[in-house]
């Protein structure tokens, strides 16, 4: 009998850059971020050592547009992430989903060091369901908003360049929300339940039954590092830590993006993006978010 073994990988991305002079910054707007679409697809036919035909597809914006004039200062960073996932035997479902937004005024205090006001917003932009229980149902657990965060505040930002710089906020308020219809696990019972539920005990992102937001006042502390590793090969970090007076001030909330991009030629790049995030008020565990595709490079 003729034996035929298909396997078929598809790596593809498209990338649209906008490119950032490098030289002192110019009073004005400045512009400049990426667009990156990364497809992946996997084929088996009687294949043995096993696998699931799939598709995948992911989408990732990062853009700034910054404002200088005399002693003032406005930089702004939105980041937005979307990937969907499709198996035979799962059918579609969410992979990535971040939208991240970034803004702070400075003005000039001595220095490299300015007077500076703050706001960071951070949600997703589409519900995420529990596949793991037994129910036909699934639940959904997070959405747009659900939970969100909004975290601002008064600091001294010190800041070298575009490409170096943290912020320091000792009086920051960051507010949770959450939506009534958001479904919570008891444990105890065995099933969902959702937050608005009038029977319900169980508090979700530390948010009491009944309750929609969630108030806190502590310490954020940013930063930003971008680098040429060597020759084609971008590094940029960002890192955010906060830490709450009202409640437990040494668990602090920890978040890290890792983006590389190596530059192949004029066309191609390969592009690395490593996520973590610590939270206890939404999960007692190290999260991880890891994508990896190959670029292809389109300039305007």
């Amino acid at each position: 009998m003729r034996k035929l073994v298909v396997l078929g990988a598809l790596l593809f991305g498209i990338s649209f850059t906008y490119a950032q002079d490098e030289e002192p910054p110019t009073e004005g707007w400045t512009r400049g971020g990426t667009f990156t679409f990364l497809l992946n697809q996997a084929a088996f036919s009687n294949w043995v050592a096993g696998g699931q035909n799939n598709i995948s597809g992911t989408g990732n914006i990062n853009y700034d547009f910054n404002y200088l004039k005399g002693d003032w200062s406005w930089d702004n960073k939105l980041l937005l992430s979307y990937g969907l996932t499709k198996t035979k035997d799962q059918g579609t479902r969410k992979s990535d989903d971040r939208f991240e937004f970034n803004s702070l005024v400075g003005k000039t205090a001595f220095g490299n060091w300015n007077y500076s006001f703050f706001l960071n917003l951070k949600t997703q932009m589409t519900k995420g369901f529990d596949y793991s229980n037994d129910e036909e149902t699934d639940f959904h657990t997070s959405g747009f908003f659900n939970p969100g965060y909004l975290t601002f505040g008064p600091g001294l930002e010190w800041k070298e360049s575009e490409n170096l710089k943290f912020n320091l906020a000792p009086a920051t308020s960051k507010i949770t929300f959450i939506s009534d219809d958001l479904w919570i696990y008891d444990s105890a019972a065995g099933t969902f339940i959702q937050h608005s539920d009038p029977n319900n005990v169980l508090s979700a992102y530390v948010i009491d039954p009944g309750d929609q937001t969630r108030y806190e006042l502590g310490f954020y502390a940013s930063g930003y590092y971008k680098f040429n590793l060597m020759e084609n090969v971008t590094v940029e970090n960002i890192l955010n830590l906060y830490s709450n007076y009202l409640e437990d001030p040494q668990n602090v909330d920890l978040d890290y993006t890792l983006n590389v991009v190596m530059k192949i030629n004029e066309y191609l790049s390969t592009n690395f993006t490593v996520q973590t995030v610590y939270d206890d008020n939404a999960v007692s565990a190290l999260q991880l978010r890891e994508v990896f595709g190959l670029g292809v490079n389109v300039g305007f």
